[in-house]
């Protein structure tokens, strides 16, 4: 049995999959955690991913984190494959994988059956050419017209994706977006919860977070990250972008936290667009005291 526990970011996921983990190790059922936030593969971004420290995992095995030099791209369909052949070996041992994150195509090129498209060299060149003439913007208007799916997913201001879907429909004639994620077979026996919160109070949750990243040093976190470099992927991460631009002294600390905030409420709302399409997902409300017993009512637990 594959659980899977997605949603927004700030709607407590970490939470919920630890409570979840240890009633079923309680139950004879032993768990392991997958991380999906595509953020939390890179090793020394702490602070702005909300990664769990080790010492509040409760001692229950996490996988699929520091797994990436923050100089590396991450790759939806690298870590497709990683993430199998983890929950493979998981449930070699006997216990259930538990995979968590709110990076909607992650969880959903784990969760179903699906292969990703191949790379034409030379399509792909002529739109990063195109990307850097006209911009991001520009790019996302295009993909918004042919695959809006993929569009509102990635969002306007991930070039690398936004090439990526736009490849991937010169090639095939197909949406990127196509079959993600309610059309497509699950891939095998899964639970899906997803963790819900009213608009007003999920906002207020999101501020607090973001003043709450710099309070906990965010910006000396990426201080000592920038010596080393950081890649495409890592240096447009909301927060680590105004930080950095803070540092460079572009931005005051008050408008890098207010730019990281309004960056993070526009991703909580693609998150929740997102996986509001899974068709097998039940819902579970982010601050029920009985959610976790919900669960494993549902899983027959």
């Amino acid at each position: 049995m594959l659980v899977v526990v997605v949603g927004a970011t700030g709607t407590g996921k970490s939470g919920l999959s630890l409570e979840i983990a240890e009633r079923l190790a309680e139950r004879g059922q032993p768990v392991e955690i997958v991380n999906a936030d595509a953020m939390q593969l890179y090793r020394g971004m702490d602070v702005g991913t909300a990664k769990l420290p080790v010492d509040e995992r409760r001692g229950i095995r996490h996988h699929m984190l520091d797994v990436l030099d923050p100089l590396d791209e991450a790759s939806v369909a690298a870590y497709q494959t990683d993430a199998r052949r983890v929950i493979a070996d998981i449930e070699s041992r006997g216990a259930w994988p538990l995979l968590v994150g709110g990076s909607g195509l992650y969880v959903s090129s784990v969760i179903y059956d699906f292969e990703f498209p191949g790379t034409d060299a030379a399509v792909r060149e002529r739109l990063e050419a195109e990307l850097v003439s006209t911009g991001p913007g520009m790019m996302h208007r295009r993909l918004l017209a042919v695959d809006p799916v993929a569009a509102e997913a990635i969002g306007p201001s991930n070039g690398r994706r936004i090439v990526r879907a736009l490849e991937v429909f010169e090639m095939t004639g197909e949406p990127f977006g196509s079959g993600l994620p309610a059309d497509d077979a699950l891939w095998r026996e899964t639970a899906i919860f997803g963790l819900r919160a009213p608009r007003d109070e999920l906002v207020a949750r999101l501020d607090e977070r973001v003043r709450q990243m710099w309070s906990d040093g965010l910006v000396a976190e990426v201080e000592g990250l920038l010596p080393h470099g950081l890649g495409v992927t890592a240096a447009r991460a909301i927060g680590y972008a105004q930080a950095a631009a803070q540092l460079r002294g572009e931005l005051t600390e008050t408008e890098a936290i207010e730019q990281t905030a309004l960056f993070t409420r526009k991703y909580a709302r693609r998150q929740v667009s997102w996986f509001r399409r899974y068709d097998a997902i039940d819902w579970l409300d982010y601050d029920d005291p009985q959610r976790a017993r919900l669960a494993l009512a549902k899983l027959g637990a």
